[in-house]
């Protein structure tokens, strides 16, 4: 209870702990009025394939599009050089999702990760949402986005390994084990018939620019 001795609010789907949707730097509002609702771009593949890289590249490249990138809600610190994220204790995170804040919400080589609700709204104002997702909760994401459109980011192993070993963030038993998932079947992929595939293995920029020409053919964007 506050000083007055009412109950103090609690955290509801609408209060993003942080600012956690940022639209690319230059996206006006649709002028749809009303505005067609966007579509959840879920991105997907294996760790080391860059979708962070690549997400911010597409920012920079072509800032006028009318988009957004939700920042994920993660249970492990925040880092110099890695993913920019919203830290959460795992008994935080547990709290909130019991009360419905995130849209989407798994778990994934012991951390648990989430998208808040409030980011998902963006949709309702008509831009698209770019989510980094996993592909292991992918039928999760088909279930409540049911009009997804699916990207799939790639890289050859060698070029994963070596990511994941400059990066530096996972003991040598960690990196085994995500380069072991790397070649992962996405459960329910079948029950999608439009993907966009991404070979990120050479120049982030070009592959920033081909999946830029992808979204703009499939969300119909000017």
């Amino acid at each position: 209870m506050n000083r007055n001795g009412k109950e103090k609010p609690t955290m509801t789907e609408a209060q993003p702990l942080q600012c956690d949707t940022l639209l690319f730097p230059n996206a006006v509002f649709p002028s749809l009025k009303p505005p067609s609702r966007g579509r959840l771009v879920y991105v997907m593949g294996a760790s080391g394939a860059g979708k962070d890289s690549l997400l911010e590249e597409l920012r920079a490249v072509c800032p006028d599009l009318p988009l957004a990138v939700a920042v994920r809600y993660i249970t492990r610190p925040a880092t110099d050089g890695a993913e920019k994220h919203i830290p959460l204790s795992r008994s935080r995170f547990e709290r909130l999702a019991a009360q419905d804040f995130f849209a989407l919400h798994w778990s994934r080589h012991g951390s648990l990760y989430g998208i808040s609700a409030s980011s998902a709204a963006v949709l309702e104002q008509g831009f698209s949402l770019l989510v980094n997702g996993s592909r292991a909760a992918f039928p999760q994401a088909l279930r409540r986005f049911p009009c997804l459109l699916p990207v799939l980011v790639s890289a050859p192993a060698s070029v994963l390994r070596e990511r994941l070993l400059r990066r530096g963030r996972e003991s040598e038993q960690e990196l085994e084990t995500r380069m072991k998932n790397a070649d992962m079947s996405i459960p329910g992929e079948e029950h999608v018939a439009d993907w966009i595939r991404i070979d990120n293995s050479s120049s982030l920029h070009d592959a920033a620019l081909l999946l830029a020409k992808d979204l703009r053919k499939r969300l119909h964007l000017s």
